[in-house]
């Protein structure tokens, strides 16, 4: 496979439907130089078939990166994938973010050396996270809010996600109270940044997990840019049947510690230091 300017790494876990239209979304995308390179924590034979008919129909290749399923391992899985990626610019989304097609220009236009983005997600009720079809992507009518709303969507200032544009989008990025951190569903870097923090930290489970490496990000010197109203994605619903405390606990513990050390890099990464 050809080298390419970015690499948009997906992760995902036995959820086949949601990640066909997640697929479908990157064919939209008016950016074209990317490749996918999806980071399956251990799915079944659906999720593997699903990916193969999609490589026949969509124009960017993908990589499946694929380990045996030993419970929540997204931070290994994200490793491989990283490594494996062609691109020297990663964009780190979900496998039930079905992106919108200026999603990854913006990340190419706001991309700036000694920066990470920071973007967020529209979160969709189930009823309408499962009404979304393919032709509804490729049209992108379920990214108008007109759409939305007349599927139930309610009102809410969060729907200026959607609708922002120009002006009014730069003025939301830069005054939403919401901190710009590293969140795996949504932000992007160069590559050689990531590989230099040593990526994810593999001890890692849910809670947290991708803050962790915004944090040693930040440690390094590399500042975080604002994109929640511009890199637009909608957030497919779904069950956290994974979501255990000791996990959040653990994770608090090496977050914690990150920070009280000011920690760039960490020796249970892409590399073992």
């Amino acid at each position: 496979m050809k080298n390419c300017d970015t690499s948009v790494i997906i992760s995902t876990y036995n959820s086949p439907l949601w990640l066909q239209k997640v697929l479908w979304s990157f064919d939209q995308q008016t950016f074209k130089d990317f490749e996918v390179v999806i980071a399956d924590d251990g799915s079944g034979t659906e999720t593997k078939s699903l990916i193969e008919s999609m490589k026949i129909k969509v124009r960017y290749p993908i990589q499946h990166i694929w380990h045996e399923d030993n419970g929540f391992q997204k931070t290994i899985i994200l490793n491989k994938a990283t490594v494996a990626s062609k691109g020297h610019y990663l964009v780190y989304t979900d496998g039930d973010c079905i992106a919108r097609a200026d999603f990854l220009q913006v990340h190419y236009e706001q991309r700036q050396k000694g920066y990470f983005l920071s973007g967020g997600y529209f979160k969709l009720p189930m009823d309408i996270s499962e009404l979304i079809s393919e032709a509804d992507i490729k049209t992108q009518r379920c990214f108008e809010i007109s759409w939305l709303k007349s599927h139930g969507l309610k009102s809410s200032f969060k729907n200026n996600k959607i609708t922002a544009r120009g002006f009014k989008q730069k003025l939301l990025n830069v005054l939403t109270p919401t901190t710009a951190t590293w969140n795996g569903h949504n932000s992007s870097g160069f590559k050689e940044d990531i590989l230099a923090a040593n990526g994810y930290d593999e001890r890692m489970q849910y809670g947290g997990e991708d803050r962790e490496l915004g944090e040693r990000l930040f440690n390094a010197g590399i500042k975080a840019k604002q994109v929640r109203y511009s890199a637009i994605c909608l957030h497919l619903d779904h069950a956290r049947g994974y979501v255990k405390p000791e996990m959040i606990e653990k994770n608090q513990a090496i977050r914690a510690t990150t920070k009280r050390e000011n920690r760039t890099t960490t020796p249970f990464g892409i590399k073992r230091l």
